[in-house]
């Protein structure tokens, strides 16, 4: 089993990144590199939390052969015959065997994970501050070309380059300043990694302190069907203002798309840049803008100001925000509108003495044999009206405790004796017996929790719509690149603070004991001696603070005193909005009603009459088509050519000529194939709306758009 376990966990956790990932973004939609730099950065992060237990059970066996090679070296004094004098009663006891080092299952050889480490490292580490930030700009950008997008990430990330050199160099210069120290490569490094560090650990004990009082608490309030219905008319409401606001900026924009299309003709120079903004609108809008256009009409026949680049370039940007945010908010709307009518369901459900679930509508899926078989309406009603309070219940009791206990671990690691830190109490009874399955459970656990933590508010974050992690494929990728840099960033300090809960840390600890792989790359933290033995140690107690704040809700409340509706259960703005979110979805449950209806009907009507209505469609469709056509003869020979001018774009011989020339000067720039063949074989046809060609959507590369 040497190193299989290594490669085991690699795999399953780079299926747990391409999982959550599929989750969060959109394959098909969103740029490849935006995906892979963002599937890289998870990636990375989540290896360190799933290896480093492994790293942690390695240590320890190396730490009793060490211990075992100590205490063979040392010779072992026989204990004192009966007849020898009272001198010899005074002798040094005879010290203990140490027992045999057993290697563990997981035993990765020596060599393979310093190595590991400094290449999961240093990836991150470049990912975060170098490459995301960039791609951050790069897909944010609304340039037209490679270039334009390069440089505009350029610029905006010269001050935060800046600002990050600024700290490196306060650092370089206080060790510089000092005589009892000389500047190594090796120290460097140091410098660079703490600074890192100190950043993620400042973030890292803002998030901790957030989830460790905020996931039990959700878990309580989950088992309360009534306070979660009620939440959920809550966001009902504010997810309709948000949904109306996204379409309202829609159509201001698309309007200006519009006048933009419309001012410049498809053989300007800028052209392209509109056919780029095309390609980002929603089809319904590009099939309007394509009829409404005049595409024989040259750009320079009318005095029109045009925009310039740069307006486009601001322009395509607003698009591109507008478009994700309105089908993100459709989406949402869709999924707590299920959530709701779930929910209400539930309360109907727990009075009913059949003991089977109803549900309002039918499942939009087909069920499939888990439903049939297994998760049978009886099954259901047991679960979501008895069994699923009680283990959530139960649940948060649990994650109630074990924050407890990070808490006070937090505010008591540095103590090593007495050891007061509850995780190294339970990593020190385990290395005793050398267990190192219970060793490695209890780290992954651990870690786990801690990640759930920190990483959920991370995924619960919002800023103004500005970052914003949604699933079912909705997330943008500025929004998957920023979660990846904060992983990036928050993993590091967040490992190396749980090898300190469990005095595995000699930096804070200060023992001299064997390290591991992990801490040994992170380099002496006494190189920076205020911050390993101050803020490192200190700093993590501020979160009995937060914990507090949140717990009262203290910023919720800000929240709510500066504007940003929250839900507070003593709010008069809270209770109007409680009741204008059931009105909408009592609202959306009698216009789904109304279309089950009519299709039931439609369905009852084809089971009886069969299905006379297409025949008779289509009987009524060939005899419009022969009044048209006929319509269309009369007002041609009979009207004048302003007439014809409107019921036919073709008609005469000069506009023919004026097709075929247009065609021979731009083949490539347009698409007209069904124009072109009604135009040149019949005089009645009626021009229906090009598509450009550039219109049609390329993924040759990484870099292109979608």
């Amino acid at each position: 089993m040497s190193g299989a376990a290594l490669g085991i966990e690699i795999v399953v956790v780079f299926f747990l990144a391409l999982f959550l990932l599929h989750r969060y973004g959109d394959f098909r939609k969103q740029q490849r590199m935006v995906l892979f730099s963002t599937l890289l950065a998870w990636y990375l992060c989540f290896l360190i939390v799933f290896i480093l237990p492994l790293d942690v059970s390695t240590t320890i066996y190396k730490q009793c052969k060490i211990d075992h090679e100590e205490h063979s070296a040392v010779p072992t004094i026989s204990p004192s015959p009966v007849n020898h004098t009272t001198a010899n009663l005074n002798s040094t006891p005879t010290k203990s065997v140490v027992e045999r080092c057993y290697k563990p299952w997981s035993y990765i050889p020596d060599g393979i994970m310093p190595v590991f480490w400094r290449v999961v490292y240093w990836t991150s580490q470049c990912l975060t501050w170098l490459l995301l930030p960039f791609m951050q700009s790069y897909a944010r950008s609304g340039g037209f070309s490679i270039t334009g997008k390069v440089k505009t990430a350029l610029i905006e990330n010269a001050i935060y380059y800046g600002t990050y050199l600024l700290i490196f160099g306060s650092l370089l210069i206080y060790v510089a300043v000092n005589p009892n120290w000389h500047l190594s490569w090796y120290e460097l490094q140091t410098i660079g990694i703490t600074a890192a560090n100190t950043w993620g650990l400042f973030l890292l004990v803002l998030l901790l302190g957030y989830g460790l009082v905020e996931i039990p608490r959700s878990y309580w309030n989950g088992s309360r069907h009534g306070h979660l219905l009620i939440k959920t008319y809550f966001k009902a409401s504010k997810l309709m203002t948000e949904k109306a606001d996204a379409e309202e900026n829609l159509e201001d924009v698309m309007e200006e798309v519009r006048k933009v299309s419309e001012s410049i003709k498809y053989n300007h120079p800028l052209r392209k840049c509109i056919d780029t903004i095309l390609r980002k609108c929603p089809g319904d809008y590009q099939d309007k803008m394509g009829r409404n256009m005049d595409d024989y009409e040259d750009f320079d026949d009318k005095q029109n100001t045009y925009p310039s680049e740069k307006s486009l370039v601001k322009l395509h940007k607003q698009v591109i925000y507008a478009v994700q945010r309105h089908n993100r908010t459709r989406v949402q709307w869709q999924m707590l509108l299920q959530q709701a009518i779930h929910l209400e369901d539930v309360a109907k459900n727990e009075t009913s003495s059949a003991r089977q679930f109803v549900h309002s509508f039918p499942p939009l899926e087909p069920s499939g044999w888990f439903s049939r078989y297994v998760y049978t309406p009886t099954v259901e009603w047991y679960w979501e009206c008895l069994l699923k309070c009680w283990f959530y219940r139960l649940l948060s009791v649990m994650l109630t405790l074990f924050s407890v206990a990070v808490v006070w671990s937090e505010c008591t690691f540095f103590s090593t004796r007495p050891v007061l830190s509850l995780f190294a109490v339970f990593i020190q009874l385990a290395e005793r017996d050398y267990n190192y399955l219970y060793i490695e459970m209890a780290c992954f656990i651990t870690i786990f929790f801690l990640c759930i933590c920190v990483y959920s508010t991370v995924f619960r974050i919002r800023v103004f719509n500005y970052y914003y992690l949604a699933s079912h494929h909705q997330t943008d990728a500025y929004s998957l690149q920023f979660s990846g840099m904060l992983f990036c960033r928050l993993t590091p300090p967040l490992c190396l603070n749980f090898l300190g809960l469990i005095h595995m840390d000699s930096a804070i600890s200060h023992q001299q004991k064997e390290q591991t792989a992990y801490t040994s790359i992170m380099g002496s933290m006494h190189v920076l001696s205020f911050i390993a033995n101050g803020f490192y140690i200190y700093y993590p107690m501020l979160i009995v603070i937060l914990c507090i704040a949140t717990y009262f809700s203290l910023g919720t409340r800000c929240l709510n005193l500066l504007g940003f509706q929250q839900f507070l259960g003593d709010c008069e703005m809270t209770s109007d909005l409680i009741d204008e979110g059931k009105e909408l979805i009592r609202r959306e449950k009698r216009k789904r009603q109304r279309i089950e209806d009519g299709e039931s009907r439609r369905r009852e009507w084809k089971e009886r009459y069969g299905n006379p209505r297409e025949d008779f469609a289509a009987r009524n469709r060939g005899s419009h088509e022969m009044k048209e056509t006929s319509y269309s003869d009369t007002v041609t020979s009979s009207g004048g050519g302003g007439r014809q001018a409107k019921y036919s774009r073709s008609g005469g011989r000069p506009e023919r000529d004026r097709i075929e020339l247009l065609q021979d000067a731009e083949p490539l720039d347009f698409s007209a194939d069904n124009l072109a063949d009604d135009a040149l074989d019949s005089d009645s046809g009626r021009h229906t709306g090009g598509r450009y060609l550039s219109m049609s959507s390329s993924r040759s590369r990484i870099f292109d758009d979608v």
